[in-house]
């Protein structure tokens, strides 16, 4: 793996982590960020223009980084 990759890696390790803090932070002090997230994932999309283009897969991602959050708080 070249250093750009684990770069690249660990960049996104980095950003989820503290993406999922940050939507679980809000959502304990105003319920309702999930839901509004959940209802946009049908304009979520990859933006590949090649074979590796998978929107749904790339929904099913935050879906389950969605029910993750929701275990994590609690409901």
């Amino acid at each position: 793996m070249t250093d750009i990759a684990v770069q690249a890696r660990r960049r996104e390790i980095a950003v989820e982590h503290m993406l999922f803090k940050l939507i679980e932070y809000v959502e304990q002090r105003q319920p309702g960020l999930l839901d509004f997230i959940e209802a946009s994932l049908d304009h979520l999309g990859d933006p590949a223009h090649d074979a590796t283009k998978d929107d749904e897969a790339v929904r099913e991602i935050a879906r389950r980084m969605i029910e993750g959050a929701r275990h994590e708080i609690g409901g």
